[in-house]
C-alpha cells in the first residue's frame, strides 16, 4: 500500500459531499491538499478542517464548465511549486432530469462534457508528463452507474465519455508506477445525488479513494464503493488489488 504522507493530491469538487470526505480522508492519512471549489471561498470549511489535522492545504477557484478557468487553476498549481502525485477527479454536474428526454436540449449535453469529460482530461493530460518524469503517478477519475436512462443523456453520455477516455489512458501506463482508474461512488445523498439517494456520502468511503493507495502497477479498474463497503483502508486495498478485475475486460 502507497504511503501517501507528505504527497501532494489535488481533489476537484472538495467543497461539500463526497469531494470533501475524500479530501479529509486523504488528510488524516497525512496529504497535503489542492482544492478546487467553483470558488476558493466554497472551500473554506473543507480546508480550516484539513489544516487542522496538521497537513498543507490551499483552496483555488475554477468554474469547471469554461476551460479557461481550468487553465488558469492549472497554471496557478504549477506556480505554488508543489509536486502533484495524486489526482481525484470528483467534481461532476447532472444537468437535470429530463421526464420528456426526446425534448432534451443540446445545452444538457455541452454543460456535461465540458464538466464531466473535458475538464477532468484537461487535468490529466497536464500531469501526466510530470508523472512519467518521476515515475509515480495516480489518477482517479468519478464515473457513474447510471444505465438505460434517457431521463439524465446528457450526464450519463458523458460519464460514458469519461470512462473510455479514462481506460484508453490505463492502458497506456498499465505495468507502470502511474496508474489510472475509476471509480464509482454509488448513489448518495448529495447535491448532485438529491436528498432521496439511498446511500449516505460518508459510505463512498474508502472505495472512492482506493485508487490513491494501492501498489500493484494495474490500471484499468474501477473500484466502485460499493465493494468496500465497511472496510478498512488497509482491507479495501488488499480486495482492490486481489479481487477487482480489469474494467469492461482485460486490457492485455
Amino acid at each position: 500500500m502507497v504511503d501517501v504522507k507528505g504527497r501532494w493530491v489535488l481533489v476537484t469538487g472538495a467543497s461539500r459531499g463526497i469531494g470533501k470526505g475524500a479530501a479529509l480522508f486523504l488528510a488524516g492519512k497525512g496529504c497535503n491538499l489542492i482544492l478546487q471549489g467553483r470558488t476558493k471561498e466554497h472551500c473554506s470549511s473543507t480546508l480550516e478542517e484539513a489544516r487542522a489535522l496538521g497537513v498543507e492545504a490551499v483552496a483555488l477557484g475554477a468554474e469547471l464548465s469554461k476551460p479557461e478557468e481550468v487553465q488558469k487553476m492549472l497554471e496557478e498549481i504549477d506556480r505554488l511549486g508543489v509536486t502533484v502525485d495524486i489526482v481525484l477527479n470528483n467534481a461532476g454536474v447532472q444537468i437535470a432530469y429530463r421526464t420528456e428526454y426526446l425534448k432534451t436540449p443540446v445545452s444538457d449535453y455541452e454543460q456535461s462534457f465540458l464538466i464531466n469529460t473535458i475538464a477532468p482530461m484537461m487535468i490529466c493530460y497536464h500531469f501526466l508528463p510530470k508523472m512519467q518524469e518521476r515515475g509515480f503517478g495516480r489518477i482517479v477519475n468519478t464515473t457513474s452507474g447510471i444505465r438505460r436512462e434517457p431521463e439524465q443523456a446528457g450526464y450519463s453520455a458523458s460519464k460514458a465519455a469519461l470512462d473510455k477516455v479514462t481506460m484508453d489512458l490505463a492502458n497506456v501506463y498499465d505495468g507502470s508506477d502511474i496508474m489510472i482508474n475509476i471509480t464509482d461512488p454509488g448513489w448518495c445523498r448529495t447535491d448532485l445525488g438529491g436528498p432521496h439517494a439511498p446511500n449516505a456520502p460518508e459510505s463512498s468511503l474508502p472505495g472512492v479513494v482506493v485508487g490513491a493507495f494501492v501498489d500493484d502497477k494495474k490500471s484499468g479498474r474501477n473500484f466502485a464503493a460499493g465493494l468496500f463497503h465497511g472496510m478498512t483502508l488497509e482491507e479495501a486495498v488488499a480486495h482492490a488489488e486481489k479481487d477487482v478485475p480489469r474494467y469492461l475486460g482485460s486490457l492485455d
